[in-house]
C-alpha cells in the first residue's frame, strides 16, 4: 500500500466510476435546494433524495460523486477530541434503477484492491445477518474467506428511516492492527474497539416498508454508497487522526506558526488548535457556498463557528484578525478540486473578515460583562446565570448562547436556557409584530391541482404583446371547471400567452383576455406547478360573458405597466454592477422585487452604505442610462455564458440552456425577465433609501423614468411647503433651520441645568429620609420628573454620600414610570440584591425589570401606585437582610 493525498484519492474515485459508465458530478452546494427538512447537507445522498423517491428523474441512471458535507449535532467535541469534525467529504457512486449488489460490491472491492492498493489481508466485511446474496457475492464471486464476513444485526446493517424505501447494507472494513484491539478473541467487525475502521458502506435498497412494518420488494432497487474521504486517507497515510493528514495539517501548520505555538505540548492549546484548524475550513466552505452569518438558521451554525475560532485564537494569544487570512490555506489545497472557492475567494475573505472584526469589538466588552455577572454569582453563591442576562450578552455583544455556555463551563457554572429561549421568542414576536404590515401578499390556489401535461402553457411575450390563443383550462375554487361566468374569479390557462408569469423578482404581467362574447381582467400571471409540470396561469375576475375550454381567445398586455416594469428590472442589472464596482466583489444579489412603481435590491454587504457611496453608485447607474447602450439579450448554453462573464445568482438552478442578458459591455447577467431594447429607454435613476434587512444583507429601494419625475415634483411641493412655514425663500431655508436648531439646543441645556438643580436641592430631603435596616441605610423616595438617566445621576450622587446603603427612587415622566435602585458592595454583602427589589417594586407599578445585585432598573405603567411601591422597599430590605 503506497502512501496518497486527499485530493488523489479523491480524483481517482470519480475516474474509477466514470470509467464505469457513471455521471461524475460537482459536488453539490451546502444549502440544500429543495429539502426544507434539512439545515445543511449532512451526507453524500442527501442533495439525491429527490431522485430515490422518484419525485425527479434523475441525470443519469448512474452517479457518482464527492460531496461537501456539515455536521454540527457534537460541535462541543470538536477540538476536544482528535476524532471529531464539522466539515467532511463523503464519495459515493449511486445507481437509480440499474445495477444491484453483485456490480456495487464488485466495484467497491476493485477499487480498493486495485487502485487504493489495499492488501487484501486486511480487509474484512460486513452484511446484513439475513443478507444471503450478499454473502454469497462476497464470498463465491469476491473470494472474500467466510471468517472475514460478518453478519451483523439491524441496528448495524440496515438502512430504514420510519417507512418508504430501506435495505440492507454490507460495509468494508480495515484491520489496522492487533495494537488498536481489545485483545478479545471476539474482536471483529462491530467491536467497540479502534483496531477495525469501517470505510465504505454500501446500502441496498430494495424494500418498501408500509405503515403496518411489512416489507415489500421494490421493482427498481436502488444503490447509495457513501464513503468518508478524510478516514480514507487517514488510512492512506498511516495516520491516527484527520488532523494528521496531508490536507488538513496543512491548515494545522499556518494555525501553529500564526500563533507561534507547538502542537503536542499543551493540552488546552491542541484543542484550540484543532477547532480553529476544523472551523476555518467549514467556514470557508460554508460562504463560498452564499451562507452568510445571522442569528438565525444556518447563518447562525456560520457565526457560531467563525466567532468560536476567533475566540479560541485569542485563546492562543493571537490579538490580531486572523481568520480571512487563514481561508487562503484551505484555498491552496482545496481550490483546484473545488473552484467556486477561488471564483469567490474576494468575497470570502470579506464576510469572514468583517464578522471576525464584528466580534472583536464586542467580544472584549462582552466578555468584560459576562465575568462581572460570574464575580456576582460568586458573591451570591448562584451556580446559574439569568437567561435575561445570557440574552443580553447575545442581544448587545453577539456573544451565541454556546460560548456563554462554554465559558461558564470553564469556571464550572451553568446557564438557564430556557430562561434564554424565552427572552428570544420574546424578540421574534417582536419582529413578527413589526414585520406583520410590511408582508407582500401573493396569491395561491391552496390546492395541488391535477391539470395534467397538455395544458402546459408556452410564454412568448418577450417580442409579442397581443395574441390570438386557446383556453386550455379553467380553475374556479380550486378546481378545474369546463366554463365559468361572469363575476367568477378565475385561473386561466392559455395555450400560449404574451403574459409574464411572475418570477425572477419580477411581478407578473397584468392585461386582458377577451373574444366577441366575453372578457377577463388579468390582475396577475403566475407559475403553478402541476406534478413534473410547470402552468403559466393568469387570475381575474370575468366582466362580461361566459368562457369555456377550447374556445379561441386574444390576449393583450398593458404595456404601460409591463414597460415600467421593463425599465425597473434592466435599472436593477445596472445597480447590480455599479454596487460591485463601488463597494467590491463580495456584493452578491439576495433578492429583489420588481415592480411597476419601483425596484428593491437585496444585496450582502455587512455594513451601512455611506451617503457618499450611494451618490456614487447613483450616478454610476444614470451614466450607464445616458449613455445609451443598447441591450442585447441571447440563449446559449451555461458553459459558453460563464466564459463570457455573465453573472450568475447564488442558489438559483440553471438549465444547459441560459438567457444572457447584456447591457453595452457593462452588465452581463443570466436573467429570464423583461429588459428595455436600450438603457435610455430608463429614462433617470433615483435611489429612495437603504436599509439593513438581516445580518450581512443591506437593501435599496430606487426608481425610474415617471416615477422619479413625480418624486421630484412632490420634492418640490414640500419644498415650496416648509418655505411658507419659515417665511423664508428657498435660498435662506438652510440658514432658518440652523438658527432654530441652535435656539432649541439653547433652551434644552437651561431645561437640563434647572431639573438637575432641583434635584441635588432636594438631595438633603431625601438623605433625611434615610432608615437604618440590619445595618444598611436605606433610602427610597419618589422625585419628580426625571428620566432614567436623571435617575441614575442623582442615584449615584446619594449613594456617594452613604455608606453601606440601599437607594431606590421613583419618577414619572411623559406618563411613565422609571425606577432604578442601587445598592453598595458592602450593602450586597449583607444579603441586598437590587435586582430583586426593583422586580418586586415595578411589579406594583404594572410593569416589570431587573439587574445586578447591586444596580438594577425598571419601567411601570400606573403613577398612581409609585407611592406604594416606595412604601414596599423596607420590608424587602428587612427581608433580604435577616
Amino acid at each position: 500500500m503506497e502512501k496518497m493525498g486527499l485530493n488523489e484519492i479523491r480524483s481517482k474515485f470519480l475516474k474509477f466510476f466514470e470509467s464505469k459508465g457513471h455521471y461524475v458530478r460537482p459536488s453539490y452546494p451546502l444549502v440544500p435546494e429543495k429539502d426544507k427538512s434539512l439545515l445543511l447537507i449532512n451526507a453524500g445522498m442527501a442533495p439525491l433524495k429527490p431522485y430515490f423517491m422518484g419525485v425527479e428523474t434523475p441525470p443519469a441512471k448512474r452517479m457518482a460523486t464527492c460531496q461537501k458535507c456539515i455536521r454540527t449535532g457534537d460541535i462541543e467535541n470538536v477540538g476536544k477530541t482528535a476524532r471529531h469534525a464539522t466539515f467532511f467529504e463523503m464519495l459515493g457512486n449511486f445507481s437509480f434503477g440499474d445495477y444491484f449488489k453483485k456490480e456495487s460490491i464488485s466495484w467497491g472491492w476493485e477499487f480498493c484492491t486495485k487502485h487504493l492498493m489495499l492488501p487484501v489481508s486486511k480487509l474484512w466485511v460486513s452484511i446484513y445477518e439475513e443478507d444471503d446474496e450478499a454473502f454469497e457475492i462476497w464470498n463465491k464471486e469476491i473470494g472474500v474467506p467466510k471468517e472475514r464476513i460478518v453478519r451483523l444485526g439491524k441496528e448495524d446493517n440496515f438502512w430504514e428511516i420510519g417507512t418508504g424505501p430501506c435495505g440492507p447494507c454490507s460495509e468494508i472494513y480495515v484491520d489496522r492492527g492487533e495494537e488498536y484491539g481489545c485483545g478479545s478473541e471476539d474482536c471483529k467487525p462491530g467491536c467497540e474497539c479502534d483496531r477495525y475502521v469501517e470505510i465504505w458502506n454500501h446500502v441496498f435498497t430494495q424494500f418498501e416498508k408500509d405503515e403496518e412494518g411489512n416489507y415489500h420488494k421494490l421493482p427498481n432497487p436502488n444503490i447509495d454508497t457513501g464513503m468518508g474521504l478524510e478516514r480514507v486517507a487517514c488510512i492512506m497515510q498511516g495516520v491516527d487522526t484527520i488532523f494528521e493528514i496531508d490536507t488538513i495539517k496543512y491548515i494545522l501548520d499556518a494555525v501553529l506558526e500564526i500563533s507561534k505555538k507547538k502542537y503536542g505540548k499543551k493540552k488546552k492549546d491542541d484543542i484550540s488548535i484543532r477547532i480553529i484548524t476544523d472551523h476555518i475550513k467549514a467556514v470557508t466552505f460554508m460562504v463560498g457556498d452564499g451562507i452568510i452569518p445571522s442569528n438565525e438558521g444556518r447563518g447562525y451554525v456560520l457565526r457560531r463557528l467563525l466567532r468560536r475560532a476567533a475566540r479560541h485564537g485569542k485563546i492562543l494569544g493571537i490579538e490580531e484578525s486572523f481568520l480571512a487570512d487563514l481561508t487562503d490555506k484551505v484555498m491552496d489545497v482545496y481550490g483546484e478540486p473545488y473552484p467556486e472557492l477561488l471564483e469567490r475567494k474576494e468575497y470570502i475573505k470579506k464576510i469572514i473578515s468583517v464578522e471576525e472584526e464584528k466580534f472583536h469589538k464586542t467580544i472584549d466588552q462582552g466578555i468584560e460583562k459576562l465575568k462581572d455577572y460570574i464575580h456576582q454569582m460568586m458573591i451570591s453563591n448562584e451556580t446559574v446565570l439569568l437567561g435575561e442576562e445570557a440574552f443580553r450578552l447575545y442581544d448587545t455583544y453577539g456573544f451565541p448562547l454556546d460560548l456563554t455556555r462554554e465559558i461558564l463551563e470553564e469556571e464550572n457554572l451553568a446557564v438557564d436556557v430556557q430562561g434564554f429561549n424565552r427572552e428570544m421568542e420574546k424578540q421574534r414576536e417582536r419582529a413578527r409584530a413589526a414585520r406583520k404590515d410590511m408582508e407582500e401578499l401573493g396569491w395561491e390556489t391552496g390546492h395541488e391541482i391535477e391539470i395534467g401535461e397538455k395544458a402546459k402553457s408556452d410564454f412568448i411575450g418577450y417580442d409579442n404583446f397581443s395574441i390570438y390563443t386557446t383556453v386550455l383550462g379553467l380553475i374556479k375554487d380550486g378546481e378545474m371547471v369546463d366554463e365559468a361566468h361572469e363575476g367568477d374569479e378565475v385561473s386561466i390557462i392559455l395555450e400560449s400567452t404574451p403574459l409574464y408569469p411572475e418570477g425572477g423578482g419580477q411581478v407578473g404581467d397584468t392585461g386582458i383576455i377577451y373574444n366577441e362574447d366575453a372578457k377577463i381582467e388579468v390582475l396577475n400571471s403566475s407559475k403553478l406547478k402541476s406534478g413534473a409540470v410547470e402552468h403559466i396561469v393568469h387570475k381575474g375576475k370575468i366582466i362580461r360573458g361566459s368562457f369555456k375550454k377550447d374556445e379561441e381567445v386574444k390576449v393583450i398586455v398593458d404595456m404601460e405597466r409591463r414597460m415600467n416594469t421593463t425599465r425597473n428590472h434592466t435599472a436593477t442589472h445596472l445597480l447590480h454592477k455599479a454596487l460591485k464596482e463601488i463597494l467590491g466583489n463580495h456584493i452578491e444579489q439576495a433578492g429583489s422585487l420588481v415592480t411597476p412603481e419601483r425596484l428593491r435590491f437585496d444585496f450582502t454587504h455587512f455594513e451601512a452604505v455611506t451617503d457618499e457611496e450611494l451618490i456614487k453608485v447613483e450616478q454610476r447607474v444614470n451614466e450607464q442610462i445616458f449613455e445609451a447602450l443598447d441591450v442585447d439579450i441571447r440563449n446559449t448554453t451555461l458553459e459558453e455564458a460563464k466564459e463570457i462573464g455573465a453573472t450568475a445568482l447564488f442558489g438559483e438552478k440553471y438549465g444547459e440552456t441560459v438567457r444572457v442578458v447584456s447591457i453595452g459591455d457593462y452588465s452581463i447577467e443570466l436573467c429570464g425577465g423583461t429588459h428595455v431594447l436600450n438603457s435610455s429607454e430608463i429614462g433617470i435613476f433615483k435611489i429612495l433609501s437603504e436599509s439593513g434587512v438581516a445580518a450581512g444583507v443591506r437593501r435599496i429601494e430606487a426608481i425610474t423614468g415617471k416615477e422619479v419625475y413625480k418624486y421630484i415634483s412632490r420634492l418640490d411641493n414640500r419644498i415650496k411647503g416648509i418655505c411658507q412655514l419659515l417665511k423664508a425663500n428657498i435660498n435662506d431655508i438652510e440658514g432658518k433651520i440652523e438658527n432654530l436648531n441652535n435656539d432649541v439646543k439653547k433652551l434644552q441645556k437651561e431645561n437640563e441645568s434647572l431639573k438637575n438643580k432641583l434635584a441635588s436641592g432636594s438631595m438633603d430631603e431625601i438623605l433625611k429620609s434615610s432608615k437604618e435596616i440590619n445595618g444598611v441605610n436605606v433610602v427610597a423616595s419618589r422625585v419628580p420628573n426625571l428620566d432614567m438617566n436623571s435617575l441614575r445621576n442623582l442615584g449615584d450622587k446619594l449613594k456617594d454620600k452613604l455608606e453601606s446603603c440601599l437607594i431606590v427612587l421613583a419618577s414619572e415622566k411623559d406618563g411613565k414610570v422609571n425606577l432604578i435602585a442601587m445598592a453598595s458592595e458592602d450593602a450586597v454583602k449583607k444579603g441586598i440584591h437590587a435586582g430583586k427589589i426593583i422586580k418586586e417594586v415595578a411589579k406594583i407599578t404594572g410593569g416589570g425589570g431587573g439587574g445586578r445585585p447591586n444596580m438594577a432598573q425598571a419601567g411601570g405603567r400606573d403613577a398612581s401606585k409609585i407611592d406604594a411601591a416606595i412604601e414596599k422597599v423596607e420590608e424587602l430590605a428587612k427581608d433580604l437582610t435577616v
